[in-house]
């Protein structure tokens, strides 16, 4: 047990959490640092038909973008978890760690 204590000690330390929330993402993806290395990543994963790797990489963009709407916002409400908004997410997760498994056990590349 406390070796969870000091992870998630070490973790609040870190604010990673307080920097993902901070990104700008039109300054990300208009930063030729970031822009460039991706669209090589990408570009490569095209060229090696690497599509389970394109997609778990789309997937993870889409779930960066829906954790900053307004949305996910309203999930708690004061200290009161909304549960009429936290089922479609719910529900949304599972569905897409359902596909996420079968890319990686259901299909042979």
């Amino acid at each position: 047990m406390e070796l969870f204590v000091s992870i998630i000690t070490w973790f609040e330390s870190t604010h990673i959490t307080e920097q993902v929330k901070n990104v700008d993402f039109i300054a990300l993806f208009t930063n030729p640092w970031f822009v460039v290395p991706f669209a090589f990543l990408v570009c490569y994963l095209v060229y090696k038909q690497g599509w389970k790797d394109l997609i778990i990489i789309a997937i993870l963009i889409a779930i960066w973008w829906v954790s900053g709407t307004d949305y996910m916002n309203t999930l708690i409400i004061g200290d009161e978890l909304q549960m009429d908004k936290v089922l479609p997410v719910f529900f949304g997760a599972a569905l897409v760690l359902g596909f996420v498994i079968y890319l990686f056990f259901g299909r042979s590349d």
